[in-house]
């Protein structure tokens, strides 16, 4: 079991940056791949970014690749999503989730999952 916490959330004009957070309990971090999705209203969760346990392989949605860049800090059981360049269609709340055995982009493929965070872009 692990618990997920995100933060970093906001109101943020067009072209502004956000970076968030998800803070991961127990001290088994680094045994889990990553993954940021998104859900906006009526729309299905998609994809965003995903990083593996050591973070040395990394996966972007087309839609927000050169803007995005997804990192993690063992350490601190730390996984960050900086997002720069933002635009009104990135507006919904950004949900990490957690996988221990799989690297994927689907959310079938990630067992535990934050309450979510949500972010607003502004025209």
């Amino acid at each position: 079991q692990v618990q997920l916490v995100e933060s970093g959330g906001g109101l943020v004009q067009a072209g502004g940056s956000l970076r968030l957070s998800c803070a991961a309990s127990g001290r088994t971090f680094s045994s889990y791949n990553m993954g940021w999705f998104r859900q906006a209203p009526g729309k299905e969760r998609e994809f965003v970014s995903n990083i593996n346990r050591n973070g040395g392989r990394i996966n972007y949605a087309d839609s927000v690749k050169g803007r995005f860049t997804i990192s993690r800090d063992n350490a601190k059981n730390t996984v960050y999503l900086q997002m720069n360049s933002l635009k009104p269609e990135d507006t919904a709340a950004y949900y990490c989730a957690a996988s221990a055995e799989q690297y994927g982009l689907m959310s079938r493929s990630y067992d535990y999952w934050g309450q979510g965070t949500q972010v607003t872009v502004s025209s």
